[in-house]
């Protein structure tokens, strides 16, 4: 499956075309409308065929794990340890702040995001602030016919500054992509196609030891996860003229650009160029407590809970059997501390996305130089 390359978007009232020569920008309404190529969206241009960037200045639960494990159960005979006595502290796997992650080429990108998301949307006060100018003339006794001139010049100025918002906290990036880079960037496309095509994606958010595998299904590890979806899109806050593959890992968003891995965080945003990117593709066994995903392989079974040869332990009545799945596990990293982990219900998926990135990773070459504007 491809991915598209608009040649033109809309963000409030203007409308940015992408041409060979460059950038237009025009804005009106239909029948009706004013353009110019501002030089205001600067073009980057550098190896890999990387154009355009810049806009216009205008809850989890413990689960399964290594072999894997389950929540606590009900007991069925005797008491059972205290759930800190037979797990040790869970670890989070957490990236470091978003700020750390800015190499040289992407420092005015990442300024401009930041700086734009840090801007109070008008919008919510202005309506406020109509809502009791209009309060204010229904108490006053006016004409029907001032009352309902005024309500519509309200609602033309909070369309007015809803198009301001936009414009003021929205960043454009639009890009021109050489064959070869579009190749590559088809190729990453469609590999995220085969990771969304399992039946459940889980991002893991911590991991613990465990100090006594019989009261875990024989686990080595429990781990905390979430399920979480693969969108394919534009990035918070952002337009662009391309499909960028999304994967949300907590409280922040990897977006796969096609020159670099934007982060987005709550409150900041990132950048990882994917010549720093790397992509760990490994297999593990999981306890599944929950339901079997349809699309996951059972290798085995186990009990939950286990005696010394790993046989059911005899002593507990609720004790039934759980099957063990081989899952996928994707660990992505970069030297500036980007740390996430993803798991796939699927096997043999991730390798393909690793080749991707590789590709994505060749292509990058020397960091190209923005000309000055």
């Amino acid at each position: 499956m491809g991915f598209y390359i608009r040649k033109a978007l809309r963000v409030g009232p203007l409308r940015f075309n992408l041409s060979k020569s460059g950038i237009g920008v025009s804005a009106g309404i239909k029948g009706l409308r004013l353009g110019a190529g501002p030089r205001g969206n600067y073009v980057h241009m550098g190896r890999g065929g990387l154009y355009f960037r810049k806009s216009l200045n205008a809850s989890g639960r413990p689960s399964g794990s290594r072999p894997g494990t389950h929540r606590s159960p009900a007991p069925g005979h005797g008491d059972l340890p205290d759930a800190a006595d037979t797990v040790g502290p869970l670890e989070d796997i957490d990236s470091g702040s978003v700020l750390e992650m800015i190499d040289a080429s992407s420092a005015e990108l990442v300024g401009e995001l930041n700086e734009k998301r840090k801007r109070v949307r008008i919008l919510p006060i202005t309506i406020v602030l109509s809502i009791a100018a209009l309060l204010a003339l229904l108490g006053a006794d006016v004409t029907p016919f001032l009352l309902g001139l005024a309500a519509a010049l309200t609602i033309a100025v909070c369309w007015w500054v809803s198009m301001k918002d936009a414009l003021r906290k929205t960043t454009v990036i639009l890009y021109g992509l050489e064959p070869e880079v579009e190749r590559a960037y088809e190729k990453l496309h469609n590999a995220f196609e085969q990771l969304r095509s399992c039946t459940r994606t889980w991002h893991i958010e911590a991991k613990g030891d465990v100090r006594d595998r019989k009261y875990h299904a024989g686990a080595g590890a429990v781990v905390k996860r979430k399920l979480v979806t693969l969108p394919k899109g534009a990035p918070p806050l952002v337009r662009t003229n391309v499909e960028v593959p999304l994967v949300a890992v907590g409280r922040q968003t990897l977006a796969f650009m096609p020159d670099r891995l934007l982060v987005f965080d709550t409150n900041a945003i990132g950048a990882v160029s994917y010549s720093v990117l790397t992509l760990d593709v490994g297999e593990t066994h999981f306890v599944e407590d929950e339901s079997v995903p349809r699309d996951a392989a059972v290798i085995g079974k186990t009990w939950r809970y286990v005696n010394k040869r790993g046989g059911p332990d005899r002593r507990f009545k609720n004790n039934p059997e759980i099957p063990i799945c081989a899952y996928e596990q994707l660990h992505f990293q970069s030297t500036s501390g980007l740390n996430e982990v993803i798991q796939l219900s699927r096997c043999g998926l991730g390798a393909s996305l690793r080749t991707a990135l590789s590709s994505m990773r060749e292509l990058g070459g020397e960091e190209p130089t923005a000309p000055a504007v």
